[in-house]
């Protein structure tokens, strides 16, 4: 039995939807939660060539013999949830996805409010999906709640049970996070930060599974970092550069262009002292170092991948146990079993 969680290192866009997938895939849970804030965090899965984009529904959605649950601590816009529903239809969705019912709900005027604000929408770079406001609502105690939209009541359970039965009875269960520990609203980069806490520990907090109960913590970074928005980013280079690099990136969620940096140590390594990181999952090794691209055999990455693998164990202290050389799910380096 194994209770895991995934984070993102950085500011999101890390490749987790990858990384959920081929874990998921691979290692088949029974119970696949979703964590972290909202529909504001996109996650992109390629299964087979195809290209999926999700806001809400766990990106393990591929385990097919997995319950997919969505954590009393994230915001569920039902436009959003049910959009998903219908798109993942060939994969059985519908029957195994449930909302904890005390998700609080993003209504159009929290999207409104969002989009309307010079401060969060220009300056701070919301997606304007209305998660803070949505967020604020629920500091208010004047949020509309899943258990009272009657919409959703065929899609209700106490996802905090549900994980907890599950790992006392020796299954598998895999939390995935969204967005980035940079955007964390205490431990990141205020205020140009999300709307919550974006760790570890909320991420198990969000589902209801107690610290106890975590078994590993997998920190995901990008061989390189982007961000979306506005805030700090001491290793950023220009637009040029990373054309020149063919490592430029468009957003999920908002399409918007982001900015591009170095593979940054400092943030590596407070992220995984944070998060309590116990093995690193470094995805988007092929755009860096185009000689990998596709390899699943750790023995034929060139000696300056491995250099700077090597280099990341050293600085954080914990292990890369998943390297991802392109797309696909087959696209993988599994590492994991070197650490039995």
């Amino acid at each position: 039995m194994t209770c895991s969680i995934l984070v993102g290192g950085a500011w999101g866009d890390e490749g987790k939807g990858k990384c959920i997938t081929y874990l998921c895939d691979n290692d088949k849970p029974k119970v696949i939660a979703r964590a972290g804030v909202g529909p504001n965090a996109g996650h992109s899965v390629v299964l087979n060539g195809e290209k999926y984009g999700l806001r809400l529904i766990p990106s393990g959605f591929v385990q097919r013999d997995a319950q997919l649950l969505i954590g009393a601590g994230v915001l569920v816009d039902p436009e959003v949830f049910f959009h998903e529903l219908e798109y993942l239809d060939k994969f059985d969705v519908k029957s195994r996805t449930l909302v904890d019912p005390r998700c609080s709900m993003i209504t159009k005027e929290d999207r409104d409010r969002d989009r309307g604000s010079e401060h969060l929408f220009k300056k701070i770079g919301s997606t304007g999906s209305g998660c803070g406001p949505a967020n604020s609502d629920r500091v208010l105690r004047i949020a509309d709640m899943a258990k009272d939209v009657p919409e959703l009541q065929d899609y209700l359970t106490d996802v905090s049970v549900a994980c907890n039965d599950n790992i006392d009875a020796g299954e598998d269960v895999f939390i995935e996070g969204s967005q980035g520990f940079g955007l964390s609203l205490y431990y990141g980069t205020y205020p140009f930060v999300t709307s919550k806490d974006t760790t570890a520990s909320t991420f198990a907090a969000d589902v209801g599974v107690g610290p106890t109960k975590i078994d590993e913590v997998i920190n995901v970074f990008k061989a390189y970092i982007t961000r979306v928005g506005e805030g700090p980013f001491s290793t950023e280079i220009n637009q040029n550069k990373a054309e020149e690099m063919d490592i430029e990136e468009y957003g999920t969620v908002t399409g918007r262009r982001r900015r591009v940096g170095l593979f940054d140590f400092e943030l590596a390594k407070e992220s995984c002292r944070i998060n309590g990181a116990t093995q690193i999952a470094l995805t988007c090794v092929d755009r860096l170092y185009p000689d990998c691209a596709r390899t699943q055999d750790y023995g034929t990455l060139s000696a300056e991948t491995k250099d700077f693998i090597d280099q990341i164990e050293t600085e954080t202290g914990v292990p890369v146990t998943i390297i991802s050389t392109g797309p696909d799910l087959v696209d993988t380096i599994d590492l994991r079993s070197e650490l039995l």
